[in-house]
């Protein structure tokens, strides 16, 4: 079937995108679902860091593609063997698929699938190959979802249900922002109650970190973010301290936070939140720096300190377990991801939501792919 979609066809553009346009709105093809695959339309779609990692090319994947990996939508067609899923369904994406069978996924870690991350990396379904095409030329899949599109194939294992009721543009956060941030805290982290708690970097996931604190009742919560805006929004969510990176935590907090969560991506936003870790404290990170970065610390105070260091990737979760406890929250009033939304555009706008993006002055905007079609079709 065809189906309008963001291609890009090449990463490192330069700024502003809205100029230099990287990412197309071409029509493609896409394949009929396979066994245990699933035609999606998609409704919303998150713009995340990852994407724009993608478009300014400091994490390179195969291209062309068809960007995109959070996203809402409903289920129009199913493959042979699908048994979780029918038409109609409402689903939310997530980025990793998880095999099911590797020892990672045997074990308890789906987050940690090597079969999913291998087949992320080579811009294929899990299964294998391409459902997108352009112009008879085979399109990569971006994390086996690639949602920047009114249409999409993705295996059933990177799809969860979702309850009718939840809007598609809260629904779109479930599976990346939310999962990764709130993942963080409760399943890399393991954060108590009364513990204290530091977020660096306050977009969608930070903020989403910030929820979690609250969720697991953290305490003091610290939201460090250079934007006063952002700040702001983390007290409204019920951080306890907002500062500017220039500001030192020590001052409010001589022993350091017990819990530091780093979300911006940057080596030198580590480097502060394991400085301003307490002894015998947890630094985690979730943050995509360019794999030139490299991160410098005293050796001796992980022995000395007794400090920990984790990487944590999709929140170290698992999504078929942890988003419909998300749900939960939602429904009893905990996670407020209303405010996490910046802003909703049409696809059409991708370029510019990008632009806006990179300023580093919005939480989370949505892009609707069926939005503003018929002036794009007939411009």
């Amino acid at each position: 079937m065809k189906s309008l979609a963001a291609l890009l066809r090449q990463s490192g553009e330069p700024l502003p995108y809205a100029t230099t346009r990287p990412l197309e709105i071409v029509e493609v093809d896409l394949a009929p679902p396979g066994a245990g695959e699933v035609l999606i339309k998609i409704e919303s779609a998150g713009i995340c860091h990852s994407d724009l990692s993608v478009v300014n090319g400091t994490r390179p994947r195969p291209l062309p593609l068809v960007a995109g990996h959070e996203s809402a939508g409903v289920v129009v067609e199913i493959g042979a063997g699908v048994k979780g899923l029918k038409v109609g369904d409402h689903v939310t994406s997530v980025f990793l698929p998880s095999c099911g069978k590797c020892a990672e996924c045997t074990t308890g870690t789906p987050a940690f699938c090597s079969v999913g991350a291998s087949s992320n990396a080579r811009g294929e379904m899990i299964s294998g190959g391409s459902r997108i095409s352009f112009n008879g030329t085979p399109v990569s899949h971006y994390n086996g979802v690639s949602c920047y599109s009114q249409y999409a194939v993705l295996d059933e294992r990177s799809l969860i249900k979702l309850p009718e009721d939840i809007p598609f543009d809260i629904a779109a956060l479930f599976g990346c922002a939310l999962l990764t941030g709130i993942g963080a805290v409760r399943n890399s982290a393991h954060a108590k109650a009364g513990q204290s708690l530091g977020v660096w970097g306050l977009g969608g996931v930070g903020l989403s970190a910030l929820i979690g604190a609250v969720i697991s009742q953290a305490s003091p919560i610290f939201a460090i973010d250079p934007v006063a805006s952002k700040r702001e929004l983390a007290l409204e969510l019920g951080a306890d301290f907002a500062l500017d990176p220039n500001e030192n935590l020590r001052d409010h907090l001589p022993a350091g936070v017990l819990v530091a969560i780093e979300c911006a991506g940057r080596a030198d936003t580590l480097k502060a939140a394991y400085e301003a870790t307490s002894r015998g404290g947890t630094t985690v990170t979730v943050g995509l720096p360019p794999a030139t970065e490299m991160l410098s610390i005293s050796a001796l105070s992980l022995v000395s300190d007794v400090k920990t260091i984790r990487g944590s990737y999709l929140g170290s979760a698992n999504p078929r377990v942890d988003i419909p406890e998300f749900v939960d929250f939602w429904r009893a009033g905990k996670l407020p991801v209303e405010k996490l939304l910046t802003s909703v555009s049409p696809m059409a706008q991708v370029n510019e939501a990008m632009d806006a993006l990179q300023s580093a002055q919005v939480v989370r905007q949505v892009i609707h792919p069926h939005s503003g079609v018929w002036a794009l079709e007939n411009s």
